[in-house]
Protein backbone atom coordinates (compact mmCIF):
# COMPACT_ATOMS: atom_id res chain seq x y z
CA UNK A 1 0.00 0.00 0.00
CA UNK A 2 2.75 2.45 1.00
CA UNK A 3 4.78 1.59 -2.09
CA UNK A 4 1.68 2.22 -4.23
CA UNK A 5 1.22 5.67 -2.68
CA UNK A 6 4.93 6.44 -3.06
CA UNK A 7 4.71 5.42 -6.71
CA UNK A 8 1.80 7.80 -7.27
CA UNK A 9 3.74 10.66 -5.69
CA UNK A 10 6.78 9.94 -7.86
CA UNK A 11 4.62 9.77 -10.99
CA UNK A 12 2.93 13.07 -10.10
CA UNK A 13 6.23 14.93 -9.68
CA UNK A 14 7.64 13.35 -12.83
CA UNK A 15 4.55 14.44 -14.76
CA UNK A 16 4.81 17.97 -13.34
CA UNK A 17 8.49 18.19 -14.19
CA UNK A 18 7.92 17.16 -17.81
CA UNK A 19 4.88 19.43 -18.13
CA UNK A 20 6.81 22.46 -16.88
CA UNK A 21 9.87 22.00 -19.11
CA UNK A 22 8.75 23.86 -22.30
CA UNK A 23 9.80 27.52 -22.56
CA UNK A 24 8.23 30.28 -24.63
CA UNK A 25 9.74 30.86 -28.10
CA UNK A 26 11.01 34.13 -29.63
CA UNK A 27 12.64 35.40 -26.44
CA UNK A 28 14.42 38.12 -28.39
CA UNK A 29 11.12 39.85 -29.11
CA UNK A 30 9.78 39.67 -25.54
CA UNK A 31 10.36 42.58 -23.15
CA UNK A 32 10.59 41.92 -19.40
CA UNK A 33 10.43 44.80 -16.90
CA UNK A 34 12.19 44.04 -13.60
CA UNK A 35 12.18 46.37 -10.58
CA UNK A 36 14.76 46.51 -7.78
CA UNK A 37 17.77 45.60 -9.92
CA UNK A 38 20.47 47.37 -7.90
CA UNK A 39 21.30 44.17 -6.01
CA UNK A 40 19.98 40.82 -4.82
CA UNK A 41 17.33 38.86 -6.70
CA UNK A 42 16.50 41.62 -9.17
CA UNK A 43 20.10 42.13 -10.21
CA UNK A 44 20.72 38.41 -10.73
CA UNK A 45 17.41 37.97 -12.58
CA UNK A 46 18.16 40.83 -14.98
CA UNK A 47 21.54 39.27 -15.82
CA UNK A 48 20.05 35.78 -16.14
CA UNK A 49 17.21 36.82 -18.45
CA UNK A 50 19.60 38.92 -20.54
CA UNK A 51 21.82 35.85 -21.09
CA UNK A 52 18.76 33.87 -22.14
CA UNK A 53 17.96 36.42 -24.82
CA UNK A 54 15.04 38.35 -23.34
CA UNK A 55 14.86 42.12 -23.84
CA UNK A 56 15.26 43.18 -20.22
CA UNK A 57 14.24 46.60 -18.89
CA UNK A 58 16.04 46.76 -15.54
CA UNK A 59 14.82 49.43 -13.12
CA UNK A 60 17.35 50.60 -10.53
CA UNK A 61 17.09 53.12 -7.71
CA UNK A 62 20.71 54.30 -7.95
CA UNK A 63 22.99 55.42 -10.77
CA UNK A 64 25.65 53.01 -9.56
CA UNK A 65 23.18 50.15 -9.87
CA UNK A 66 22.49 51.10 -13.48
CA UNK A 67 26.17 51.49 -14.36
CA UNK A 68 27.22 48.15 -12.80
CA UNK A 69 24.40 46.30 -14.54
CA UNK A 70 25.23 47.79 -17.94
CA UNK A 71 28.83 46.63 -17.58
CA UNK A 72 27.75 43.08 -16.72
CA UNK A 73 25.14 42.59 -19.47
CA UNK A 74 24.70 42.73 -23.22
CA UNK A 75 23.77 45.82 -25.20
CA UNK A 76 20.18 44.57 -25.39
CA UNK A 77 19.57 45.27 -21.70
CA UNK A 78 18.02 48.65 -20.93
CA UNK A 79 18.49 50.28 -17.54
CA UNK A 80 16.33 53.04 -16.10
CA UNK A 81 15.96 54.93 -12.85
CA UNK A 82 12.84 54.07 -10.86
CA UNK A 83 11.50 55.23 -7.52
CA UNK A 84 8.41 53.11 -6.94
CA UNK A 85 7.13 55.60 -4.34
CA UNK A 86 6.99 58.41 -6.93
CA UNK A 87 4.04 58.55 -9.31
CA UNK A 88 6.01 60.70 -11.75
CA UNK A 89 8.88 58.20 -11.79
CA UNK A 90 6.56 55.22 -12.30
CA UNK A 91 4.64 56.98 -15.08
CA UNK A 92 7.86 58.11 -16.79
CA UNK A 93 9.21 54.55 -16.95
CA UNK A 94 5.84 53.23 -18.15
CA UNK A 95 5.79 55.79 -20.98
CA UNK A 96 9.32 54.78 -22.00
CA UNK A 97 8.34 51.11 -22.03
CA UNK A 98 5.26 51.85 -24.13
CA UNK A 99 7.44 53.55 -26.75
CA UNK A 100 9.86 50.61 -26.73
CA UNK A 101 7.44 47.69 -26.97
CA UNK A 102 5.04 49.22 -29.49
CA UNK A 103 2.16 47.02 -30.62
CA UNK A 104 3.76 43.84 -29.24
CA UNK A 105 3.06 44.84 -25.67
CA UNK A 106 5.06 43.97 -22.56
CA UNK A 107 5.63 40.26 -21.96
CA UNK A 108 6.22 40.44 -18.19
CA UNK A 109 6.74 42.69 -15.20
CA UNK A 110 8.60 41.30 -12.19
CA UNK A 111 7.82 43.34 -9.07
CA UNK A 112 10.92 42.67 -7.01
CA UNK A 113 11.70 46.04 -5.38
CA UNK A 114 11.29 45.96 -1.60
CA UNK A 115 12.73 46.99 1.76
CA UNK A 116 12.78 45.41 5.23
CA UNK A 117 13.24 48.46 7.45
CA UNK A 118 11.89 49.97 9.61
CA UNK A 119 11.12 46.71 11.43
CA UNK A 120 10.52 46.31 15.17
CA UNK A 121 7.79 45.39 17.65
CA UNK A 122 4.54 47.21 16.80
CA UNK A 123 4.59 49.47 19.87
CA UNK A 124 8.00 50.88 18.91
CA UNK A 125 6.68 52.27 15.64
CA UNK A 126 4.58 55.16 14.37
CA UNK A 127 2.10 55.24 11.51
CA UNK A 128 4.76 57.02 9.43
CA UNK A 129 7.02 53.97 9.85
CA UNK A 130 4.25 51.80 8.44
CA UNK A 131 3.56 54.19 5.57
CA UNK A 132 7.22 54.39 4.53
CA UNK A 133 7.47 50.63 4.00
CA UNK A 134 3.99 50.13 2.57
CA UNK A 135 4.74 52.82 -0.01
CA UNK A 136 7.60 50.68 -1.34
CA UNK A 137 6.55 47.07 -0.75
CA UNK A 138 2.83 47.31 -1.48
CA UNK A 139 1.70 50.63 -2.95
CA UNK A 140 4.78 50.82 -5.17
CA UNK A 141 4.21 47.29 -6.43
CA UNK A 142 0.58 48.07 -7.24
CA UNK A 143 1.50 51.37 -8.92
CA UNK A 144 4.11 49.71 -11.16
CA UNK A 145 1.71 46.92 -12.11
CA UNK A 146 -1.18 49.22 -12.99
CA UNK A 147 1.12 51.51 -14.99
CA UNK A 148 1.99 48.73 -17.45
CA UNK A 149 -1.05 46.46 -17.17
CA UNK A 150 -2.56 47.58 -20.52
CA UNK A 151 0.72 46.65 -22.22
CA UNK A 152 0.74 43.23 -20.53
CA UNK A 153 -2.87 42.59 -21.57
CA UNK A 154 -1.89 43.42 -25.14
CA UNK A 155 0.87 40.78 -25.04
CA UNK A 156 -1.23 38.29 -23.01
CA UNK A 157 1.80 38.22 -20.74
CA UNK A 158 2.65 37.81 -17.06
CA UNK A 159 2.73 39.71 -13.79
CA UNK A 160 5.22 38.23 -11.31
CA UNK A 161 4.93 39.55 -7.76
CA UNK A 162 7.58 38.87 -5.13
CA UNK A 163 5.91 38.35 -1.76
CA UNK A 164 7.42 36.27 1.06
CA UNK A 165 6.70 33.38 3.37
CA UNK A 166 6.01 36.21 5.82
CA UNK A 167 3.03 37.05 3.64
CA UNK A 168 1.60 33.74 4.88
CA UNK A 169 2.49 33.96 8.57
CA UNK A 170 3.57 36.88 10.76
CA UNK A 171 6.64 36.05 12.80
CA UNK A 172 7.31 39.62 13.93
CA UNK A 173 5.73 43.01 14.44
CA UNK A 174 6.00 46.00 12.17
CA UNK A 175 4.98 46.71 8.58
CA UNK A 176 6.97 44.05 6.69
CA UNK A 177 4.50 41.21 7.20
CA UNK A 178 1.60 43.63 6.66
CA UNK A 179 3.06 44.68 3.30
CA UNK A 180 3.64 41.10 2.17
CA UNK A 181 0.14 39.98 3.20
CA UNK A 182 -1.07 42.88 1.05
CA UNK A 183 1.00 41.68 -1.90
CA UNK A 184 -0.59 38.23 -1.56
CA UNK A 185 -4.09 39.73 -1.58
CA UNK A 186 -3.37 41.97 -4.57
CA UNK A 187 -1.81 39.03 -6.41
CA UNK A 188 -4.84 36.81 -5.84
CA UNK A 189 -7.38 39.44 -6.86
CA UNK A 190 -5.38 40.45 -9.94
CA UNK A 191 -4.98 36.80 -10.99
CA UNK A 192 -8.75 36.32 -11.04
CA UNK A 193 -9.38 39.65 -12.76
CA UNK A 194 -6.82 39.03 -15.51
CA UNK A 195 -7.63 35.39 -16.26
CA UNK A 196 -10.26 36.26 -18.94
CA UNK A 197 -7.62 38.33 -20.77
CA UNK A 198 -5.09 35.50 -20.92
CA UNK A 199 -2.74 37.25 -18.47
CA UNK A 200 -1.03 35.01 -15.93
CA UNK A 201 -0.36 36.41 -12.45
CA UNK A 202 2.28 34.50 -10.46
CA UNK A 203 3.60 34.85 -6.93
CA UNK A 204 7.09 34.17 -5.56
CA UNK A 205 7.17 33.46 -1.79
CA UNK A 206 10.84 33.08 -0.81
CA UNK A 207 12.06 31.93 2.57
CA UNK A 208 15.08 33.59 4.19
CA UNK A 209 17.95 34.41 1.79
CA UNK A 210 21.09 36.51 2.14
CA UNK A 211 20.02 39.82 0.57
CA UNK A 212 19.67 43.38 1.81
CA UNK A 213 16.31 42.37 3.30
CA UNK A 214 18.08 40.05 5.77
CA UNK A 215 21.37 41.96 6.04
CA UNK A 216 22.22 41.86 9.74
CA UNK A 217 24.09 45.17 9.64
CA UNK A 218 21.08 46.97 8.15
CA UNK A 219 18.65 45.28 10.53
CA UNK A 220 20.84 45.93 13.58
CA UNK A 221 21.32 49.62 12.77
CA UNK A 222 17.58 49.92 12.23
CA UNK A 223 16.67 48.33 15.57
CA UNK A 224 19.21 50.46 17.48
CA UNK A 225 17.87 53.68 15.95
CA UNK A 226 14.28 52.74 16.76
CA UNK A 227 15.21 51.73 20.32
CA UNK A 228 16.79 55.14 20.87
CA UNK A 229 13.55 56.84 19.80
CA UNK A 230 11.00 54.88 21.83
CA UNK A 231 9.65 56.43 25.05
CA UNK A 232 11.29 55.37 28.31
CA UNK A 233 8.12 53.63 29.48
CA UNK A 234 8.30 51.33 26.45
CA UNK A 235 11.96 50.59 27.19
CA UNK A 236 10.99 49.77 30.77
CA UNK A 237 8.31 47.35 29.49
CA UNK A 238 10.85 45.40 27.43
CA UNK A 239 13.69 45.54 29.93
CA UNK A 240 17.24 46.80 29.63
CA UNK A 241 18.62 43.58 28.16
CA UNK A 242 16.10 43.31 25.33
CA UNK A 243 18.04 45.31 22.75
CA UNK A 244 21.22 43.30 23.39
CA UNK A 245 19.33 40.01 23.01
CA UNK A 246 17.77 41.29 19.80
CA UNK A 247 21.14 42.15 18.28
CA UNK A 248 22.49 38.71 19.18
CA UNK A 249 19.41 37.08 17.63
CA UNK A 250 19.93 38.99 14.38
CA UNK A 251 23.66 38.33 14.15
CA UNK A 252 23.32 34.63 14.92
CA UNK A 253 19.90 33.19 14.07
CA UNK A 254 18.87 35.38 11.12
CA UNK A 255 22.29 34.98 9.51
CA UNK A 256 22.25 31.23 10.17
CA UNK A 257 18.86 30.52 8.58
CA UNK A 258 19.44 32.77 5.54
CA UNK A 259 20.36 30.81 2.40
CA UNK A 260 23.25 32.20 0.33
CA UNK A 261 22.11 30.52 -2.90
CA UNK A 262 20.03 33.30 -4.48
CA UNK A 263 19.65 31.31 -7.69
CA UNK A 264 17.01 29.19 -5.97
CA UNK A 265 14.77 32.25 -6.09
CA UNK A 266 15.99 33.55 -9.45
CA UNK A 267 15.28 30.16 -11.06
CA UNK A 268 11.68 30.39 -9.85
CA UNK A 269 11.40 33.93 -11.21
CA UNK A 270 12.83 32.81 -14.55
CA UNK A 271 10.36 29.93 -14.72
CA UNK A 272 7.46 32.28 -13.99
CA UNK A 273 8.60 34.53 -16.85
CA UNK A 274 9.71 31.93 -19.41
CA UNK A 275 7.76 28.70 -18.88
CA UNK A 276 4.87 27.91 -21.17
CA UNK A 277 3.01 26.58 -18.12
CA UNK A 278 4.21 28.51 -15.05
CA UNK A 279 3.08 27.69 -11.53
CA UNK A 280 0.66 29.94 -9.69
CA UNK A 281 2.96 30.06 -6.65
CA UNK A 282 6.64 29.35 -6.03
CA UNK A 283 8.15 28.81 -2.58
CA UNK A 284 11.95 28.77 -2.97
CA UNK A 285 14.02 27.77 0.05
CA UNK A 286 13.96 24.66 2.23
CA UNK A 287 12.80 26.75 5.21
CA UNK A 288 9.81 27.95 3.20
CA UNK A 289 8.83 24.46 2.08
CA UNK A 290 9.37 22.55 5.30
CA UNK A 291 8.82 25.10 8.07
CA UNK A 292 7.11 28.39 7.25
CA UNK A 293 4.41 27.16 4.88
CA UNK A 294 3.49 24.10 6.97
CA UNK A 295 3.43 26.36 10.04
CA UNK A 296 1.04 28.75 8.28
CA UNK A 297 -1.49 25.90 7.85
CA UNK A 298 -1.38 24.83 11.49
CA UNK A 299 -3.99 25.89 14.07
CA UNK A 300 -3.28 29.34 15.48
CA UNK A 301 -2.62 27.96 18.94
CA UNK A 302 0.14 25.75 17.53
CA UNK A 303 1.82 28.42 15.40
CA UNK A 304 1.56 30.97 18.24
CA UNK A 305 3.17 28.53 20.66
CA UNK A 306 6.10 27.79 18.32
CA UNK A 307 6.72 31.43 17.41
CA UNK A 308 6.38 32.60 21.02
CA UNK A 309 8.78 29.92 22.22
CA UNK A 310 11.40 31.08 19.70
CA UNK A 311 10.79 34.80 20.27
CA UNK A 312 13.27 37.10 22.01
CA UNK A 313 12.31 37.07 25.71
CA UNK A 314 11.14 40.34 27.29
CA UNK A 315 10.68 41.50 30.84
CA UNK A 316 8.07 39.31 32.57
CA UNK A 317 4.78 40.77 33.74
CA UNK A 318 2.37 39.53 36.41
CA UNK A 319 -0.78 37.87 35.02
CA UNK A 320 -3.65 40.25 34.17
Amino acid sequence: MYLYLLGLVVLYYLYRWVRELPRVPDKGSRYVYVTGCDSGFGNLLARHLDKQGFRVIAACFTEKGEEDLKKACSGNLITTHLDVTSKDSVDKVAAMIKDRVGTRGLWAVVNNAGVSVPSAPCDWLTIDDYKSMLDVNLNGLIAVTLSVLPLIKKARGRVVNVASVLGRISMSGGPYCVSKYGVEAFNDSLRLNMAPFGVKVLCIEPGFFKTNVTDTAILSNNIKKLWDKVPQEVKDDYGTGYIARTLVFMSEKVAKISDADLMKVVSCMEHAVAAVRPRTRYSPGWDAKFFWLPLSYMPTCVSDYILTKEAIPIKSFPPA
